[in-house]
């Protein structure tokens, strides 16, 4: 590289050179580049079992095995404050953007109703999101990730921007990106040199973070799935929902209450003994092909507990994955929102467009007002995770309106379209199922 190459020249460079063309070939078109004058270095960088209860061993996972030796846990370094809140994208988030949507637009959406028929998400478009970089965002650098700072931020911009397309495929696609995420922000300096590697490369594994159990009214800090101590490990009973990609799966990390420890996850490799499947179909998020995790005198080693086990490390883990899930209901969001206004500005009703009576009109200016409010809530609370400040609250927040006004959203794109709302041909029946999960799903993703 020449001496005269600019220092943002050089570190789009070499964060280029991490993924190879993952991402940034999805900004080859765009003219977002020339907007924030960063075409030239991105350019020379570029060139250098069922529901009726059949279980089913989880799949045969590769071997996990420390590349190198870490003297310390690797960390990303915590974005800094500017003093008040700003929502623009700096660079390196707009280009995870740009690429994301890109991406939603051109393949996913049009891949999303079979997907959702089949209860599977296409290979190619796994492998696909896989090339935009979305199973190491909150993979330190130095480990090969793609971030140079906290990356909460632009997590919740591309889930939005891939739910945009398809809720469940997002699911489908970012789950392994929370099991990654969480060994980069938790994991012990031997966690991270086995583990994270493998999320760097072309063969992401598929990998689910647990959370969520089989049961009314779920409480993350009040675990059913139990941890107990026996010998120089611990032994996992329990069992864990709607899991994405369940039967592939080769990593998990499960949620579960550790005996003289309390809430904690730990690192559980498919070939664990002890471990199935079972298949679990929902009413939403079809493409994710969801299953059921039982654990049944499952035993890991004693350092299978993620980082030292710290609660305050658990609690931060169920928060970010709030607004996860609340960043994924704005993309849907937004998406009954685009789709609704042209269909009652189109749609004829005594000589004019729907969109004329105010019953209608409101309506959509509701789900326009209630989304912008969600969009705001999250990119809020996410960038406080990425400071390092408390985001307790404002994960709540964005949570609590994910579950409520995004189900409303959901439900009132359905009405708008009347009986075209209630059938297949139109995907607002799909977008109403998917956003329903927000309010249920506590886990599995995380930013």
């Amino acid at each position: 590289m020449s001496t005269t190459t600019t220092d943002t020249e050089r570190g789009v460079a070499e964060r280029a050179m991490g993924i190879g063309l993952r991402g940034l070939n999805w900004l080859a078109g765009s003219d977002l580049l020339d907007r924030i004058r960063i075409r030239k270095g991105v350019e020379r960088a570029l060139f250098q079992g069922t529901k009726q209860g059949f279980r089913t061993a989880t799949a045969a996972g590769r071997t996990f095995a420390a590349a190198q030796k870490l003297g310390k846990p690797a960390r990303q370094p915590r974005s800094k404050s500017k003093g008040l809140f700003d929502v623009t994208p700096d660079d390196e988030q707009a280009m995870f953007q740009e690429a994301g949507r890109a991406f939603a637009a051109d393949q996913v959406r049009p891949a999303a109703k079979a997907a959702d028929d089949a209860r599977k998400t296409p290979p190619e478009i796994l492998a696909q999101a896989t090339e935009l970089g979305v199973a190491m965002l909150g993979v330190p650098a130095e480990l090969g990730g793609v971030m140079e700072e906290g990356a909460a931020t632009a997590a919740a911009l591309i889930g939005e921007a891939l739910a945009h397309g398809d809720l469940g495929i997002a699911y489908a696609a970012l789950a392994p990106g929370a099991v990654a995420t969480a060994i980069g922000l938790w994991g012990s300096a031997e966690q991270e040199a086995t583990y994270l590697p493998s999320f760097t490369g072309e063969d992401v594994p598929a990998a689910a973070l647990a959370i969520l159990e089989p049961r009314p009214l779920f409480n993350p800090m009040r675990l059913e799935t139990k941890a107990r101590r026996e010998g120089d490990g611990w032994v996992l009973d329990g069992a864990k929902s709607l899991i994405a990609r369940a039967s592939e799966c080769e990593l998990f990390l499960v949620a579960a209450y550790a005996e003289g420890i309390g809430p904690a996850t730990f690192i559980v490799e498919s070939g664990t003994k002890g471990l199935s499947i079972e298949d679990e179909p929902a009413m939403g998020l079809r493409p994710a092909a969801t299953g059921k995790l039982i654990l049944e005198g499952a035993r890991v080693p004693a350092t299978a507990i993620l980082g030292e086990g710290d609660r305050a490390d658990y609690v931060e883990c169920v928060n970010r994955a709030r607004i996860a899930w609340a960043s994924l209901s704005v993309g849907t969001c937004q998406a009954v929102l685009d789709y609704v206004i042209p269909y009652v500005n189109d749609r004829q009703a005594f000589g004019e467009p729907v969109s004329n009576r105010q019953g209608v009109a409101f309506v959509v200016s509701d789900i326009g007002i209630e989304t912008n409010g969600m969009r705001l809530a999250a990119y809020r609370a996410a960038a406080r995770a990425d400071q390092g400040v408390d985001f307790a609250r404002e994960a709540a927040i964005a949570r609590r309106l994910a579950s409520q006004k995004g189900m409303k959203i959901g439900s009132d794109g359905v009405q708008l379209l009347g009986g075209h709302g209630f059938v297949k041909e139109h995907p607002v029946e799909r977008w109403y199922r998917d956003l329903r999960s927000a309010g249920v799903m506590e886990g599995a993703l995380l930013v």
